[in-house]
């Protein structure tokens, strides 16, 4: 199953990938829906070829397992990764970011799930996931501005 959610960000592109890259920002937008705990040493910037783990928790508190993260492609029209863990093997997350002008970006998430029968559960909580991922992102650029 597919989630797939666009907003229009308060920010140019360059801005917004270069939030992108930091995996403080991931942390600050992903709470409390879900918390990335670094297993070992992860580094503070995501690139091409790059493969983390994390602690995942729903909400902060329920433990989902360890969730890795493989990036794909990484540059400033957006990322893909291919993701995954015990409970949801397939989480093939892009990214996609489009200059609108030089102070706002179109931001896409396209996610696609396989977790075999728990599938629509987890596309139902993506759903609110991405939905307040992306507020969360609007809040954090314009409390830069």
């Amino acid at each position: 199953m597919i989630v797939q959610r666009t907003s229009v960000f308060p920010a140019p592109r360059d801005v917004v990938f270069g939030k992108l890259q930091r995996l403080e920002t991931l942390q600050a937008i992903a709470k409390p829906w879900a918390t990335f705990e670094p297993v070992g040493d992860v580094g503070d910037v995501w690139t091409v070829g790059g493969v983390t783990s994390y602690r995942f928790r729903l909400f902060g508190v329920i433990p989902f397992g360890i969730h890795t993260i493989r990036i794909v492609r990484f540059d400033g029209n957006g990322v893909s990764s291919r993701e995954g863990n015990e409970h949801v093997p397939v989480w093939n997350h892009d990214i996609t970011l489009e200059a609108l002008d030089n102070a706002h970006t179109r931001y896409t998430d396209r996610v696609e799930i396989r977790a075999g029968w728990k599938t629509p559960l987890v596309w139902l909580w993506a759903r609110g996931f991405y939905a307040h991922r992306q507020r969360k992102w609007i809040r954090l650029l314009e409390a830069e501005q």
